[in-house]
C-alpha cells in the first residue's frame, strides 16, 4: 500500500547553517550502457536494474531514528542552544530522545556515552505546505546560503569535559573540511552535489578513514544550482538524479548519505542492513494531495492535452500508469546545461574513480548522461519551483515561457498560489547585483547567472491559452 507522511502544524524551522546530509549525495550508476571509460551513460531510455527488497515500515522507522549520520553536536550543547521544540514538528513513531526532537534531528549515544544531536536526510527532504509539513517533499526553502562553522564555533561554547569536547571536535574537523563547498549563493539550492565530492576528497576509497587533509582535488567552492526533487518519484524512476547518477543499487547508493561520520566500512554496512528497508519506504510514498477544488471537467480535458502532448516524455496516469524513464539531450530540451555538462565533461572522473576503487564499485557506478530525465509528474502540483534549478517558480510560467520573470524572490510566509501552481513570488526589476545587502542578495533567483537559466523546455507555448489551463487543471489531480 502506498504512503503518506504529512505533519500539521507551524512553519519549518531548519538549524541555522544545518548542514545537507541529503540523499542527493553520492555518484554511482550502474555499469550498463556506459561508455569506454565507464563514467557516462547515453542519453534515451534508463533501463531497470533489480533493487533489494526491504520492509516500508521498517524504513520509516530507520529513517526517523537510526543514527545514518553518526557525528555531531552533544545533547547538552544543543538544548543550550536550542529553543523549546515545537510541537508540530514531532513525527510519530520516533523513540526515545527522537520523540522529542524535532524531525529534522537525530540522537543517539556514541561509544564514549555521550548524546550526539545530528541532522538527518529531512532537513532537506520535508517541507511545509499549507498547515501541514510532508515527509518527502523537497524543502524549497532550506538555506545554506550561511558558512556552517559558525554554528559549530558556537556549538562549541557550551560543549564540557573531554568526552563531549572529542565527540564535539569529531563533528568539527568534518565540517571543517567540507564548509568551504557547501555554500549556496541562494536560499532553496541545494549543496549535496559538491558535499559528496568534498567527503570524497577526504576519505580513502577502500578502508573510509577520513584524511584531515585533501587526498583529491576538492570540487569547485560554488555548487551548482539544484532543487530538491520529491522522494515519491523513487518509486517510478530507474535512476535516482537529474542526470541519472543513481543507478544500480539504490539503497547502496544511499549510504553516501553517511560519509560525514562513518570512518570504516563496517560502519557503512551496519547501516547498509536497513537501507533497502529506507528504500521501501521511499518507493512507497504518495504525494500530498491538491489542497483546493479542482474542476472535473476542465481536468478531463486536460487529461487529452496532456497525453497528445506530454506523455511521451512524462508518463501516463491513472489506473495504468506508464512512465518511460527518458533522458532528453540538452540540445533537444534547452535547459540549463551547467548542470549535465559539469557531470560530464570530465572534470569530475577523479571522484568517478574514487567510486570504482570504493568497496560498492560493481553494484553502484558513476556514469551521468549528458542530459535530463524527465520526471514522473505524480504531486507536480507540489514541487515548485521548476527545472532542475528551481530557476521557473510556477508551473504556469513552465507552460508558457513569457511568464518567466528574469529576477524573482519568494514572497514572506511560504503561501501557494493555487492559480499559478507555485510558491507565491515577488517578480523584481534586478537581479542579485542590486541588492541592498548579503540577507537580500541570498533571496534573489537571478536567472541571468551561470546555472539560473530558466530557458528551454518550451513545449507549452505552442498550446492554446485554453489548453495551459486545460493542463494546468489535470496536473492538480495527479
Amino acid at each position: 500500500m502506498k504512503r503518506r507522511v504529512v505533519m500539521g502544524g507551524a512553519a519549518v524551522a531548519l538549524l541555522a547553517a544545518g548542514l545537507a546530509i541529503a540523499w542527493l549525495g553520492g555518484f554511482m550508476p550502474s555499469s550498463s550502457g556506459l561508455d569506454t571509460a565507464g563514467y557516462r551513460s547515453p542519453t534515451g531510455e534508463v533501463l531497470a536494474t533489480q533493487q533489494r527488497p526491504g520492509d516500508p515500515a521498517a524504513g520509516y522507522h530507520a529513517l526517523v531514528n537510526q543514527p545514518y549520520v553518526s557525528c555531531g553536536m552533544p545533547y547538552e550543547a544543543w538544548l543550550r542552544l536550542a529553543p523549546e521544540t515545537d510541537p508540530a514538528d514531532l513525527l510519530p513513531g520516533r523513540e526515545g530522545r527522537n520523540a522529542e526532537l524535532p524531525y529534522y534531528l537525530t540522537a543517539h549515544v556514541n561509544a564514549d556515552g555521550v548524546e550526539i544531536v545530528s541532522n538527518n536526510c529531512l532537513v532537506c527532504h520535508a517541507a511545509r505546505i499549507g498547515d501541514e509539513v510532508v515527509v518527502g517533499l523537497g524543502n524549497a526553502f532550506a538555506d545554506f546560503t550561511a558558512d556552517p562553522r559558525s554554528l559549530v564555533t558556537q556549538v562549541g561554547q557550551y560543549v564540557r569535559g573531554p568526552a563531549q569536547t572529542a565527540a564535539w571536535q569529531h563533528w568539527a574537523d568534518r565540517v571543517e573540511g567540507i564548509a568551504p563547498y557547501i555554500r549556496t549563493s541562494t536560499v532553496g539550492m541545494n549543496p549535496a552535489t559538491n558535499l559528496s565530492w568534498a567527503l570524497m576528497a577526504h576519505r580513502d576509497p577502500a578502508t573510509m578513514a577520513w584524511s584531515p587533509t585533501p587526498l583529491l582535488d576538492p570540487p569547485p567552492e560554488t555548487p551548482v544550482p539544484l532543487r530538491t526533487p520529491p522522494w515519491w518519484w523513487m518509486g517510478k524512476k530507474n535512476a535516482m538524479f537529474y542526470t541519472t547518477i543513481g543507478r544500480g543499487d539504490h539503497s547502496r547508493y544511499m549510504l553516501f548519505a553517511s560519509l560525514l561520520c562513518a570512518d570504516t566500512v563496517e560502519e557503512l554496512r551496519r547501516i547498509d542492513s536497513y537501507a533497502p528497508d529506507i528504500r521501501a519506504f521511499l518507493e512507497n510514498l504518495e504525494p500530498p494531495a491538491f489542497p483546493g477544488d479542482i474542476d472535473t471537467d476542465l481536468a478531463a480535458e486536460g487529461r487529452t492535452v496532456f497525453e497528445e502532448n506530454c506523455a511521451r516524455c512524462h508518463g501516463t496516469y491513472g489506473a495504468t500508469p506508464d512512465y518511460p524513464n527518458l533522458v532528453i539531450p540538452l540540445d533537444r530540451i534547452g535547459t540549463d546545461p551547467t548542470y549535465a555538462e559539469t557531470m560530464t565533461n570530465g572534470s569530475l572522473d577523479r571522484f568517478y574513480e574514487w567510486v570504482a576503487r570504493s568497496p560498492h564499485d560493481g553494484t553502484v557506478r558513476a556514469a551521468p548522461a549528458r542530459g535530463y530525465i524527465a520526471p514522473p509528474l505524480d504531486g507536480i502540483w507540489s514541487a515548485a519551483p521548476y527545472l532542475h534549478n528551481g530557476s521557473v517558480p510556477s508551473l504556469a510560467a513552465l507552460l508558457d515561457s513569457r511568464l518567466r520573470p528574469r529576477y524573482w524572490r519568494h514572497a514572506a510566509g511560504a503561501a501557494y498560489d493555487a492559480e499559478q501552481m507555485g510558491w507565491r513570488h515577488e517578480v523584481l526589476e534586478a537581479g542579485k547585483n542590486a541588492a541592498a545587502g548579503p540577507a537580500e542578495r541570498v533571496q534573489i533567483y537571478d536567472t541571468t547567472l551561470p546555472g539560473y537559466g530558466n530557458g528551454g523546455h518550451r513545449y507549452g507555448d505552442d498550446l492554446s491559452a485554453q489548453q495551459r489551463r486545460q493542463v494546468l487543471e489535470y496536473l492538480k489531480s495527479l
